[in-house]
């Protein structure tokens, strides 16, 4: 799963318009970041990952970003920093 398609299943998680999240945004500003919204984040991350996370690990989490890199979801070519300087 790319990171765009990651994001899109976030959006509809905490239910806003598709394209909303971005990555830098707070959890704790996330009306709809909820006990509802994080058990859908685990069965999520288990289901496209395979991973199993517990809500300690994503408590510590601030930002979707965080969210991001605790699913070991990658960075897409689009959003990836340029390594080489021009």
């Amino acid at each position: 799963m790319t990171r765009e398609e990651f994001l899109a299943r976030l959006d509809e998680l905490v239910e806003l318009p598709p394209g909303t999240l971005k990555g830098p945004e707070r959890l704790e500003e996330l009306d709809e970041w909820n006990s509802i919204a994080l058990v859908g984040f685990i069965a999520l991350v288990d289901a496209h990952n395979g991973l199993n996370l517990g809500p300690r690990q994503i408590a510590a989490c601030i930002t979707v970003d965080d969210l991001l890199k605790l699913a070991k979801v990658e960075a897409s070519a689009d959003s990836a920093a340029d390594p080489i300087p021009k």
